[in-house]
């Protein structure tokens, strides 16, 4: 029965240099959580955050069939380190494990062209505002679908004021894009970027994702951004990052349901 660790760190070896934001968190104990083999030595475990589970170590077929009582939902990104990994992921879930192609960059401070995220954000229409993810905009991104993914991670909005940091595009008082941590890790956020559907392609997840990036560089905390799509892979390299390589995850519909 794998156990969950009061202490993240003793799994961090079996992790390595792996630089994603969000196994950070987990491993930092800011957000999420981790499980392995045993409590003490672990040889296998699997850091959770919200859709995303990294999976390292020795390959464990009890690790990749456990769902936690903290996952509730029957979707999960799972992310093999191995081969190994992979292999197991496909032959327990089967035809409900689909791999998919995500997208790395590099993690470089210091990289980013302040001017150039200024003129973004100035370069937006008169019919519309950027602000910063205050109280009500976080309980107004938790209301609907499209954007709730941008708050979903934080239980309430004082945990989002220690932790986290957005800013949102509204067209007079309806929110319509926003660019918001996914994930907080010491000296950094996951970045997670959404706009509603009918106002895409117009150049809004542009303007917020670089009003995000400035308050960073003024705040002194990196934004690490890992695309989903290629779209993502376009924005990511509009607004200053430098493309790394692709990876193959492996979206699980009926998650636990084994």
């Amino acid at each position: 029965m794998p156990v969950k660790l009061k202490d993240c760190k003793r799994a961090e070896t079996l992790f390595g240099d792996w630089p994603e934001g969000i196994l950070k968190s987990c491993l930092q104990g800011i957000m999420g959580c981790v499980y392995a083999d045993y409590a003490q030595q672990p040889e296998s475990a699997m850091a959770m955050l919200g859709d995303f589970c990294f999976l390292a170590g020795r390959p464990d077929e009890e690790l990749v069939r456990f769902k936690p009582d903290e996952c509730s939902g029957d979707f999960m990104i799972m992310v093999p380190q191995s081969k190994g990994w992979a292999a197991i992921i496909t032959e327990v879930y089967k035809d409900k494990a689909k791999p998919v192609a995500r997208y790395a960059f590099r993690k470089e401070p210091g990289v980013f062209d302040r001017q150039k995220l200024r003129t973004a954000v100035d370069s937006l229409s008169s019919e519309y505002t950027v602000r910063m993810m205050d109280e009500e905009c976080f309980d107004e991104c938790r209301r609907h679908y499209w954007s709730r993914d941008l708050v979903s991670q934080f239980p309430d909005y004082e945990m989002y004021q220690r932790l986290g940091l957005g800013t949102v595009v509204l067209r007079q008082k309806e929110i319509v894009a926003g660019a918001s941590s996914y994930a907080s890790f010491q000296g950094g956020i996951e970045i997670e970027i959404d706009t509603k559907e009918e106002y895409r392609r117009q150049g809004l997840a542009y303007a917020c994702g670089a009003a995000l990036l400035l308050e960073c560089m003024d705040r002194g905390i990196y934004p690490s951004w890992d695309a989903q799509n290629l779209w993502s892979v376009a924005l990511a390299e509009k607004l200053g990052y430098h493309f790394d390589h692709e990876y193959t995850v492996y979206e699980i519909w009926g998650y636990g349901d084994i």
